[in-house]
């Protein structure tokens, strides 16, 4: 894979790339707490291989949740302390019917 020196996490890109993951995973299914684990698995896996075929100068953290959809709702956050001139994150809300999914994409640039 060839590093491209581009300063500047894309979130527009990444957010495109995870979305098309979770799609992949979760489009036409419904809730069924079984199969979490491999669902959340395969979403994080999917979006890493491709953040990283993009070859940039990035070490990539994913985290993905996935929740039955109730009346409540839920809530996530989170804060960072890093280069915002370089480093960036996107967050990917999903749902249908039966479940929300939030996928967060943290992208930290590698000084070289």
């Amino acid at each position: 894979v060839k590093i491209s020196r581009e300063v500047g996490f894309n979130a527009d890109e990444a957010h495109n790339i995870v979305k098309e993951c979770i799609d992949g995973v979760l489009g036409g299914e419904d809730y069924n707490q079984n199969n979490i684990n491999q669902w959340t698995a395969s979403i994080v896996e999917q979006s890493l291989a491709h953040l990283v075929k993009l070859g940039k100068a990035y070490k990539y953290i994913v985290t993905c949740a996935v929740v039955q959809r109730s009346p409540y709702g839920f809530h996530t956050a989170s804060s960072c302390f890093w280069d915002t001139t370089s480093d960036g994150t996107c967050t990917v809300r999903w749902e249908n019917r039966t479940m929300n999914c939030i996928v967060n994409v943290f992208a930290i640039a590698i000084v070289l």
